[in-house]
């Protein structure tokens, strides 16, 4: 099975959906802690290591909104170009895999650049999600990548025979922007189900496309809903999940929508590309 997903994402017909999980072998290469990624890491980050109230735990987003309500829209932006666009972290070892791999289209619902730095020797066209702006009816940027820098372009201008990484929830890089508070959520899904988050070549190009969750859990109903809204118009079945003994809340959903779990981590996939590889 995991040969037919490889070659799945080698032909374009799968595509890989990264989730915080996909971080979890990425460290500081100062002090060797492990980057924030998943929601509890990402609020004892943002508060200084200290946990915050129960309602508050619950969700990243939320947690976030509680901050900028506090403090301005300006600090959780702080955080997060702080937390990924100035620490250095170690590579992670699926950015590696994906990095030889060089998929036509990756969606990462990370705010780090790893993804970025993958992609760093090769042309493409990058999608940033954006959310609360007056300047544009759109939520999202599209940028060329040309090798060596990025410059923002028009959905017109897009070549389509390049790769594309879309990171909706944002990054650092090229300019940083990011979908983090309750708010940013709330407008990003809104315009997402209204179409205005996905530009026109990509809802043509994920026609009948099938997926492959790495890292991703779907125990966050905020997590699921961007993800049904991204994936709209997928193969059935819609794809694969590693997912690490799920609870019965992912069982349902992914069963819903036509998500086949395998119950390992995505550790198991490169393990068996290794081997596979050295035969």
């Amino acid at each position: 099975m995991y040969k037919e997903l490889i070659e799945g994402i080698q032909s374009g017909k799968i595509v890989p959906y990264l989730g915080a999980g996909a971080l979890k072998d990425v460290t500081s290469k100062v002090d060797g802690s492990p980057i924030p990624a998943d929601s509890d890491s990402l609020i004892l980050a943002m508060n200084n290591g200290q946990p915050m109230a129960p309602r508050l735990m619950y969700e990243f987003p939320r947690a976030a909104m509680s901050m900028e309500n506090k403090k301005g829209r300006s600090f959780v932006t702080r955080f997060l170009n702080e937390t990924y666009g100035e620490k250095e972290w170690s590579r992670g070892q699926l950015h590696d895999w994906l990095a030889d791999l060089k998929p036509n289209y990756v969606i990462d619902v990370n705010r780090d650049t790893q993804l970025l730095d993958s992609y760093a020797d090769t042309e493409h066209t990058l999608i940033m999600g954006v959310a609360r702006i007056m300047a544009s009816d759109f939520r999202f940027k599209i940028f060329h990548y040309d090798g060596s820098s990025y410059k923002e372009i028009e959905q017109s201008a897009v070549n389509a025979s390049l790769p594309i990484l879309f990171k909706p929830l944002g990054a650092p890089k090229p300019e940083s922007n990011y979908i983090a508070a309750d708010a940013d959520f709330v407008d990003y899904i809104t315009e997402l189900m209204g179409g205005f988050a996905i530009p026109s070549f990509l809802k043509e190009y994920r026609q009948q496309k099938q997926y492959l969750f790495l890292g991703m859990r779907f125990t966050r109903d905020t997590e699921r809903m961007v993800m049904s809204d991204i994936i709209y118009s997928a193969d059935q079945p819609a794809g694969w999940a590693f997912i690490p003994e799920p609870n019965d809340k992912e069982r349902r959903f992914c069963r819903l929508k036509k998500i086949e779990i395998i119950e390992e981590d995505w550790t198991a996939l490169l393990n068996a590309e290794a081997v596979r590889a050295s035969a």
